[in-house]
């Protein structure tokens, strides 16, 4: 189900709430670590486990992150929120209730851009809330019991929750990518899913087109986006098959396992009011002044937004482009450098999308850890926009080079470097239009059915024509200037 066409004559109503945890380094309400990994039940005060007399104290870092986030979604930072008393009995859940936020969240509306394909599409927010983590259940090594592990407990988390904008399985990842690459360029989350940072819930309904939406059922915890595909499609399948068996889908939260490929049920959805939310009476309202968001504002880094709009604005690149160049801050910092370097925006573009990322997704990197730095690939790029490298020849350049790459401090450096890989491989284009008029000429006589078949009016003889000259010349004839020089010849 990679489209938002109707299935089986079903529409496909997705909403997403999603869990990012803060990169604070104490949790939200108390002074306890955040680190991942450390023995079960070490990193857990008595905040965190409840112990009478405690009481919960505001960690500042947490709001600010979630103010960053409201600005770089475009949504509006409350003056005035509450938290709130989430009320849900969870042996893992030492209070008998997480403190969150209910009526009056830190952060309203907004919306996230993406593009699914070449098709641009927008995803409105309803709200991001602050939040504590619970704890969590380990069943692993024990037979007849249950382990309870509180490090988790009072991590702070920023709660993102869509509207139910998505219509197909495809259009939710590359929703849930676009996000991901948002909280972790800002820096307010690690986004390590498997770490559970990231963590995203689906909620999942059908309808006939036009009709009110259907009842939803909400996939916990997909922790992976080849997952959170997998689970959606199967959970669509299953509710369609349903409703045409004649049964009624039941609210419910499901999970769903990557053996069998299948959701199942684990209990009714709840509804708000069976949490009983209230305002808690340990924590005053949170007032966040317009002077500390203006400064939060002016210190945050460049939006991938706004980056994306600069890079047409200043390169004229295509919004297409754009937008995939800004998937990292590596990707578009590498760009940006290439792009000012060899002074070809557009064929630095086309580079870095095609094959730089090839190779770096081959060796599992990311582009901050490029083998090639961005000064020697524009290196390359310039002895190609001079002639001096057919485009072929440039990948060759960069197959020697990727291995085990010449330093260069400069652009004058890597020149040196790179025309000496050059040299020494024989990949210098031939640009000499006499050297190259008496390949042609040589072609043009052995070749002289092709010749005819091209005076005949068959333009596919040209182009084979031309294929003998790059072959004659081992490749290095520059493409232009033989089709130019091959044309003049044949209308001799």
């Amino acid at each position: 189900m990679s489209n938002s066409a109707l299935i089986h004559g079903f529409e496909v109503v997705i909403g997403f709430e999603t869990h990012t945890q803060l990169t604070t380094q104490s949790k939200i309400f108390s002074r306890a670590p955040t680190a991942f990994g450390a023995e079960p039940n070490t990193q857990a005060c008595a905040v965190d486990l409840a112990l009478p007399g405690t009481l919960p104290v505001m960690n500042k870092g947490a709001v600010q992150r979630a103010i960053e986030f409201g600005l770089a979604v475009g949504g509006h930072i409350s003056e005035r929120s509450i938290f709130a008393r989430k009320n849900y009995f969870y042996p893992d859940l030492p209070k008998g209730y997480q403190i969150s936020q209910f009526e009056i969240p830190v952060v309203q509306g907004g919306e996230v851009e993406f593009f699914l394909g070449t098709e641009k599409k927008v995803v409105r927010l309803v709200r991001a809330h602050l939040e504590e983590d619970a704890g969590k259940s380990l069943h692993e090594n024990f037979t007849d019991q249950t382990g309870i592990d509180l490090n988790r407990a009072g991590t702070p988390l920023l709660e993102i929750v869509t509207e139910p904008d998505m219509r197909s399985s495809a259009e939710a990842v590359a929703y849930a990518k676009e996000l991901h690459k948002i909280v972790t360029w800002i820096g307010i989350c690690d986004g390590n899913m498997q770490e559970g940072s990231f963590r995203c819930d689906a909620n999942v309904s059908v309808r006939r087109p036009g009709e009110p939406l259907g009842t939803r059922r909400e996939i916990k915890n997909l922790n992976s986006f080849k997952f959170m595909q997998q689970a959606i499609d199967f959970e669509v399948q299953w509710q369609i098959e349903q409703i045409l068996d004649g049964h009624t889908i039941t609210q419910a939260t499901v999970l769903f396992n990557p053996d069998t490929g299948e959701t199942k049920s684990m209990r009714t959805k709840e509804d708000a009011a069976d949490y009983r939310y209230f305002p808690d009476p340990d924590l005053p309202p949170l007032f966040i002044e317009r002077s500390w968001v203006e400064q939060v504002r002016s210190e945050m880094t460049e939006l991938p937004r706004v980056k994306a709009a600069r890079f047409i604005q200043s390169f004229g690149l295509p919004e297409y482009d754009a937008t995939t160049l800004t998937q990292t801050q590596a990707s578009a910092n590498y760009f940006e450098e290439l792009a000012l370097l060899c002074k070809e925006p557009k064929t630095a573009s086309n580079w870095v999308m095609g094959e730089l990322s090839r190779r770096l997704n081959q060796a599992d990197l990311g582009f901050e850890a490029s083998p090639v730095s961005a000064t020697l690939m524009a290196a390359i790029l310039v002895r190609i926009s001079d002639g001096s490298l057919s485009n072929n020849a440039g990948k060759t350049v960069l197959d020697a080079v990727w291995p085990a790459p010449p330093q260069a401090k400069s652009l004058e450096e890597a020149l040196q470097a790179i025309d000496q890989v050059i040299e020494a491989k024989g990949l210098k284009q031939i640009n000499d239009s006499g050297a190259l008029k008496a390949i042609i000429a040589e072609v043009m006589s052995k070749n002289p059915d092709n010749v005819a078949q091209y005076k005949a009016g068959k333009e596919k003889a040209f182009n084979a024509l031309v294929g003998q000259v790059m072959k004659a010349s081992q490749g290095k004839a520059n493409p232009k200037e033989v089709n130019d020089l091959l044309k003049a010849a044949l209308s001799e």
